[in-house]
């Protein structure tokens, strides 16, 4: 497979009030970032909270804009089309669906910029629905009217009505069950496959990575500490960063542990 993204060494940094409204420091949330992603593959990318894993979505969405380096992309799209080829599924999705407007509402004005004939749209409604295990009669509900997972799969068909080549998940596992995280998981695989799109999965859930990615990217601090596929990042870790979050996802921290990733 080739690639469809190439990511070199990428800086993103703000500036932060030493002393307020007179003096300023820069500081890094993203350094040296580099990987790539190849064609039709789900990549996975986690640490803990406020390693940078959001803003990192964000600036390959081009929601941000880097502050050195480069985000490359090789589509067969335009970067540029509307509805733009690389979509983004944001966490909250119960704050960006419109808790009064009603799911065919907010699902057909995608499908309507590229196909305006009714019978056409109508099937592409229903394909999206199905794609995503959402009953037809859901349509005629509102974004309040619906549960979390419902509301996550509503945005997934919105995102897929766009065509994106790139579909970027971020935190897709954030206050779910055990259950549902293995509902998801086999969703987002069942839609690789159907839709052959890329996948970039953000997430702190390495059980829920370990089954989902064929790859994983761990980040610390704005930076990437250790990137391999999936076998190797849990079976042969070669970072001590990798080797805590492993013991913390199984709960087996000891103290002192629990102080180094807070180091």
């Amino acid at each position: 497979m080739s690639d469809i993204l190439q990511i070199k060494n990428l800086y993103y940094s703000v500036d932060k009030a030493i002393i307020p409204f007179v003096k300023t420091e820069k500081v890094n949330i993203l350094s040296d970032i580099s990987f790539n992603v190849m064609e039709n593959e789900i990549l996975g990318i986690a640490g803990e909270s406020g390693s940078g894993k959001t803003t990192l979505a964000k600036l390959l969405c081009g929601i941000l804009t880097p502050s050195e380096g480069k985000v490359i992309f090789s589509l067969k799209g335009s970067v540029n089309k509307k509805p733009g080829p690389i979509q983004l599924l944001f966490q909250n999705n119960g704050e960006i669906l419109n808790p009064l407007r009603k799911i065919e509402d907010i699902i057909s004005e995608i499908i309507l910029s590229r196909i305006e004939d009714k019978a056409k749209h109508n099937e592409e409604k229903i394909r999206l629905l199905e794609s995503v295990d959402l009953p037809l009669n859901i349509l005629e509900r509102k974004g309040n009217e619906l549960s979390g997972g419902q509301q996550q799969r509503v945005a997934l068909a919105r995102l897929l009505a766009a065509e994106p080549e790139i579909l970027i998940l971020d935190e897709p596992f954030s206050s779910q069950d055990s259950e549902s995280q293995v509902n998801f998981v086999q969703l987002f695989k069942k839609l690789k496959s159907t839709f052959g799109i890329t996948v970039i999965c953000i997430s702190h859930n390495l059980s829920a990575l370990k089954h989902l990615c064929a790859r994983i990217i761990i980040l610390r601090k704005g930076k990437i500490v250790e990137q391999n596929n999936t076998s190797n990042i849990f079976n042969n870790p070669q970072h001590n960063y990798t080797k805590l979050l492993l013991k913390a996802s199984g709960y087996n921290l000891s103290y002192d542990e629990f102080a180094q990733l807070k180091e």
